[in-house]
């Protein structure tokens, strides 16, 4: 599927099925802290695979422009360790939630965000986590990264989905924009029960943002090894990670 024409993610219907940081840099630090400890070990000469989610309703036009601006970003970090191939998920509107093809440059997947418009709507991140558990019984997918600002579904059924990511391996690091205490408890036990990370970062905080996309996209390529490589490098988020391995 051409990732110009996103595909409909569709609804299973209900399934069964980190610690909250301070913006800034201590956010990052405890992010890569957590994500120092998740995954299985990434096999020498493996394409790394990230979903990477975005919740496009009305509320966040302005923190979806900013992730179009620092998307590349993934790409180049992962560029310097291995490869990575991300695929676009995001949901807006009533119903509608979309998934693009697998993309590998960075060109590819900016094309396809920018002809993306948020519409208002009610969040849908069980059928995202759905999806990535769907996509993983095909292919091995190494990250799931989600950038949101609230959660407007049961509780209990996010659970029981990210209960099957959790079977399937699959790490699911949640960034959330703002304070909404309903969205954090979410995004926690999501990242908790998939054994990835949780992270909060400040509205319009594209630097921090940046920072910890970059460190999920080295981790989803190369994998911890990567990270050493980074850090010799000059890399502040590998440097940070293995400073709390330590």
């Amino acid at each position: 599927m051409s990732p110009k024409d996103p595909k409909a993610v569709s609804d299973p219907g209900k399934a069964r099925a980190g610690d909250v940081a301070a913006p800034g840099a201590a956010n990052v630090a405890a992010f890569l802290k957590t994500a120092a400890a998740v995954g299985r070990p990434k096999v020498a000469g493996e394409r790394g695979r990230l979903i990477f989610a975005l919740d496009a309703t009305m509320s966040r036009q302005p923190t979806w422009d900013m992730a179009c601006a620092i998307q590349g970003q993934m790409f180049t970090e992962a560029a310097k360790v291995g490869s990575l191939d991300i695929q676009l998920v995001f949901f807006r509107g009533i119903g509608e939630c979309r998934a693009s093809g697998w993309v590998a440059e960075a060109r590819q997947l900016a094309a396809l965000m920018q002809k993306i418009q948020c519409v208002g709507g009610q969040t849908q991140i069980g059928r995202v986590l759905s999806h990535g558990a769907e996509e993983a019984s095909d292919k091995r997918i190494h990250a799931l990264v989600y950038v949101g600002d609230a959660m407007e579904e049961s509780f209990d059924d996010l659970c029981a989905k990210a209960g099957r990511l959790a079977l399937a391996n699959v790490p699911v690091f949640l960034f959330q924009e703002g304070g909404d205490p309903l969205a954090e408890q979410a995004y926690r036990e999501i990242a908790r029960i998939t054994r990835g990370a949780y992270a909060r970062f400040d509205p319009g905080a594209a630097a921090e943002l940046a920072e910890l996309l970059r460190a999920v996209a080295v981790f989803a390529s190369g994998g911890r090894a990567a990270l050493t490589d980074a850090s010799a490098r000059g890399g502040r988020g590998a440097r940070l990670l293995l400073g709390q391995m330590r």
